[in-house]
């Protein structure tokens, strides 16, 4: 979907549904099973918010806010360890609210939910260590499998 047809519907219906594709927000959202439910972005964003945005190259992007700078904010997915910078309001459609799985609603606002992006955000250094390893270890496996 391109980025008219993102905005048209979230100004048309105030809320998007979809279902994602890709790894990148992991273990939060698992492609091909959950749904996801964005909503127009009212003011700046906050740490921990999934904001979809569009990169410079024109693709669409959900990955998690770790910090919120004057002009723009760093990202990162939570299957990644790479952050990105530079991201700025402009660029961004909406903000994910709630994740659907198995038919149920789960809002962002959830108290697992922020346990959740608290514990793997507060302890990003830990967590970039590990899905660094674990990547080394399935390209490992590959080339030697």
């Amino acid at each position: 979907m391109d980025k008219s047809g993102f905005e048209e519907i979230l100004a048309r219906d105030g809320r998007l549904v979809y279902s994602s594709r890709g790894d990148s927000m992991l273990p939060l959202i698992r492609e091909g099973r959950d749904l996801l439910v964005i909503e127009p972005v009212h003011g700046r964003l906050r740490r921990l918010d999934v904001p979809l945005y569009r990169r410079a190259g024109g693709r669409w992007v959900l990955h998690r806010v770790l910090r919120v700078q004057a002009e723009d904010y760093v990202l990162c997915g939570d299957n990644r360890w790479r952050c990105e910078t530079g991201v700025t309001d402009r660029q961004i459609a909406g903000v994910l609210t709630a994740v659907i799985r198995g038919g149920r609603e789960i809002p962002m606002t959830d108290w697992r939910c922020r346990l959740y992006a608290h514990l793997w955000c507060d302890l990003f250094p830990l967590r970039a260590l590990l899905v660094r390893g674990i990547g080394w270890i399935k390209r490992t496996r590959r080339k030697h499998g």
